[in-house]
């Protein structure tokens, strides 16, 4: 499955859709997918500052317990509250009902460090 456009990509497979100094925080369909059915999202406080690569909450699965990093700089605006009652909406749809943060942005040159949708399935491939 491809991935969609206008979205930039962690080596973690985290997600991060930016729309002027916000930005909306997932993980990627390769990540839920190895991860399994989602059975739990820890989901940040607002107001929490994270910078970079550092970790932004944490997810559980059937499989694993796993650290969830930031793909951008920023502050914790809003969270996807509709994930503590149904976290599977990750495994149904990881790009839009499945976002779990949204960020204020510090930096936005900080996308140069992620990959774009073509090179992240060109990533994704090389693990397969």
């Amino acid at each position: 499955m491809g991935v969609p456009a206008g979205y930039f990509f962690t080596r973690e497979h985290e997600w991060v859709k930016i729309d002027g100094n916000r930005a909306k925080v997932g993980i990627s369909d390769y990540a839920q997918h190895k991860l399994g059915d989602i059975t739990f999202v820890d989901l940040p406080t607002a107001g929490k500052q994270v910078k970079q690569f550092e970790v932004l909450t944490g997810i559980e699965s059937v499989k694993a317990a796993s650290d969830i990093y930031a793909p951008v700089s920023g502050k914790v605006t809003a969270v996807n509250s509709a994930l503590e009652s149904a976290p599977e909406a990750v495994n149904k749809d990881p790009y839009n009902s499945g976002w779990m943060v949204e960020l204020e942005i510090t930096n936005t040159a900080e996308t140069a460090n992620l990959m774009d949708s073509a090179a992240y399935d060109a990533y994704v491939a090389g693990l397969e």
